[in-house]
């Protein structure tokens, strides 16, 4: 029998899970999970009971996050999963190389270009590969645009529209946790845009050249509150009575993980999980429109904002022989002062997909979206498969992600961010110059 592939893993917030999850369960047969790295120790044994209890394996070895080099040395893990706040991607990601193993990061890459250059020069310097994880390309509807793109179905792309809203409870989150700190997320054009930025490059197969972005924080905050006339008298939600009637109540102790992971996890860990999104220190935007330019020519407009009564995307490319146009509506919102079948209904009025191609010349026609099981509409489960299981399926789209594919997401961002500050466009390459990309678009 073949040697199982070592893992180690660090950070063990809520994103962990799935990796952990995969791990000792399903991907066993050819993975093992050896090492977990955390800043608390409550945290790494709420996992270690749940690999116990609920998947009948044996607890793996803990490690506080000042020891992730004595882990390494230890548990002798073949790649590093890195699942921590996005600020100390790069932190982990280096240091991972630089003790001899692979690595695996969640989106985003890292939060800025000065990092983004480190974990390049680590690369180059140990030979070392990374992989980021962009579970939405595994999406099969998302892999289907893709195939249309590349069969040539629009032409030669020239133009991409795509509007994203998050509601009242996805969106609003951000604003809840460490996210709502650029210096910790790069703000929702780094943090949350990764995804949708790396479809767009994906799919037109091309990387940004000019990035131009106007952004402010329009409605969470305290001084937003305050226009409206609104007061918030407490920085958190849980268990505090006067915020039950609050839209935005969030209470750890009313959920099991949340109370395991963070509401028990903060006498060592430190960190609050559900302060209020109208308190004062909130340092990202939540209201953001994006002009770019591609290497390839195509012009983009995209807009996100975090405060919608309900959540989903919108998005088109237009090209030389006609345009392809997708709807997902993810359904998920916040209704007060209705009953639950009101709620489902409204909600299910919006959980669609939808996808048009409108030929140049020619009748538009409808495509049945393809469909996944799982998170991330079956992103998530095909992303596992590719990452974990011996002999990956054939990958023609060029799904898997390099670290290339992940600094040019967050370039994007990155310069959105930057021309937020200045008022000015730009220059892609001025941050972090990729190299050229050898187009396979029709």
């Amino acid at each position: 029998m073949s040697k199982k592939t070592q893992y180690a893993l660090v950070g063990t917030g809520g994103r962990a899970l799935m990796y952990i999850d995969a791990l000792v369960d399903k991907y066993s047969d050819n993975n093992e999970l050896v090492g977990l790295c955390d800043v608390s120790q409550v945290r790494m044994d709420w996992y270690n009971g749940q690999i116990k209890d609920r998947w009948g394996a044996e607890p793996v070895p803990t490690y506080h996050a000042d020891d992730f080099d004595k882990m390494v040395a230890e548990c002798k893990p073949d790649t590093v999963i890195v699942t921590t706040a996005d600020f100390m991607h790069h932190h982990y990601i280096i240091r991972s190389m630089e003790l001899g193993c692979n690595a695996i990061t969640e989106k985003p890459m890292t939060i800025d270009g000065e990092k983004a250059n480190a974990i390049f020069e680590a690369i180059e310097r140990t030979g070392r590969d990374l992989r980021v994880t962009f579970n939405y390309r595994y999406a099969p509807h998302v892999t289907q645009v893709c195939r249309m793109l590349r069969d040539g179905v629009v032409g030669t792309p020239l133009s991409v529209d795509f509007s994203w809203v998050l509601d009242t409870r996805h969106g609003a989150d951000y604003f809840r946790r460490w996210h709502s700190y650029k210096d910790k997320s790069g703000g929702l054009l780094v943090h949350k845009a990764t995804h949708h930025f790396d479809l767009i490059n994906w799919w037109i197969d091309s990387y940004p050249k000019t990035v131009y972005c106007i952004g402010d924080r329009m409605f969470y905050g305290a001084e937003n509150a305050a226009k409206r006339g609104e007061v918030y008298n407490y920085d958190r939600y849980t268990d505090v009575d006067e915020a039950k009637d609050d839209p935005f109540y969030l209470s750890l102790s009313e959920d099991e993980r949340l109370t395991a992971l963070y509401l028990n996890a903060e006498k060592d860990s430190g960190y609050v999980r559900d302060q209020n999104v109208f308190r004062d220190d909130i340092t990202i935007e939540d209201t953001m429109a994006v002009t770019a330019r591609y290497r390839n020519g195509v012009i983009l407009n995209y807009s996100l904002i975090a405060y919608s009564p309900w959540e989903g995307y919108r998005v088109s490319v237009t090209g030389t022989k006609g345009r392809i146009e997708l709807f997902d509506g993810h359904g998920s919102h916040i209704i007060k002062g209705q009953s639950d079948e009101e709620i489902a209904e409204a909600q299910a009025a919006n959980h669609r997909q939808e996808l048009m191609v409108y030929p140049m010349f020619a009748v538009p026609y409808g495509v049945e979206p393809a469909k996944g099981e799982g998170g991330h509409a079956g992103g998530d489960a095909r992303l596992l498969d590719d990452l974990l299981l011996p002999d990956p399926t054939d990958d023609p789209l060029k799904t898997a992600a390099t670290h290339i594919d992940g600094a040019a997401s967050i370039l994007m961002g990155v310069c959105a961010n930057e021309s937020i500050r200045t008022g000015q466009p730009i220059d892609v390459d001025s941050v972090l110059k990729l190299p050229q990309k050898q187009s396979v678009m029709v």
